[in-house]
């Protein structure tokens, strides 16, 4: 197959990246991302990379496997780890970042680029006669992941995420609260709420009963168990959430 570029179909973590790395090694890219004309229900922005759920590329120490994939990515050069390092908030022994800036870095580094060319178009085919990166990840539109499905002859997978919520820092009566690092690895970035017995019963109780955000029409309650939402935990017994998030 002769060509003169990539394709690169989809602008989150994984295709920001792929199109970044293959420009960086002389080789013209075409990036195509359908925001811009066709949004999706978790996306708020146009930008590239942006972080639907937590803002945390989890632990960043060198003694698990994560720590050292990103150690790995940056000494490739890697947009994603030099953006989120640029943006980098206190969050103990993880990287987390603040979104709205990795993400506009992310774009910024990545549209600018002189071997790449932005594509703000919905792909509903794959192309045959180049070669080409998909990486539209589990947001992938309908029209696109019934193409994917035909290729590889496969099911799709699904799962429910949860989104992690952000707090008003001024609803907080910080006289009730106290910072403290997580594992005690890091410096303090973790807000702790600190309750007695009954504290806890009735927070629980609170939380079981609480109104809950409506599905989305294609979401089914499949949860993805490395990620639940407190609410569901709590529900499985009322010390399950001691033995995780609190």
């Amino acid at each position: 197959m002769s060509q003169s570029y990539i394709n690169v179909i989809g602008a989150g973590l994984a295709g920001s990246e792929a199109a970044y790395q293959i420009a960086e090694r002389g080789i013209p890219v075409k990036l195509y991302e359908m925001r811009g004309v066709k949004s999706t229900p978790q996306h708020k922005t146009d930008n590239f990379a942006e972080l639907v759920c937590s803002n945390s590329l989890r632990g960043d120490a060198l003694t698990n496997a994560v720590g050292l994939l990103k150690e790995e990515m940056r000494r490739l050069g890697s947009v994603i780890l030099e953006s989120a390092e640029a943006t980098r908030v206190p969050a103990g022994g993880a990287l987390a970042v603040d979104r709205d800036g990795f993400s506009q870095m992310v774009t910024e580094k990545v549209a600018n680029h002189p071997l790449i060319e932005v594509v703000r178009d919905e792909i509903t085919e794959l192309p045959t006669d180049v070669i080409t990166v998909v990486a539209t990840g589990p947001l992938t539109s309908d029209a696109l992941a019934e193409k994917i499905h035909a290729l590889n002859d496969g099911d799709g997978f699904y799962f429910y995420d949860a989104a992690a919520p952000i707090i008003d820092v001024n609803t907080i009566d910080m006289s009730k609260v106290y910072l403290k690092s997580r594992y005690d690895k890091g410096e303090a970035a973790y807000l702790n709420a600190p309750m007695t017995k009954q504290e806890f019963m009735d927070f629980h109780e609170a939380l079981v009963n609480a109104e809950e955000a409506p599905l989305n029409s294609f979401e089914k309650e499949k949860y993805f168990e490395g990620c639940m939402p407190i609410e569901v935990m709590a529900k499985r017994g009322i010390k399950t959430m001691l033995y995780g998030p609190m």
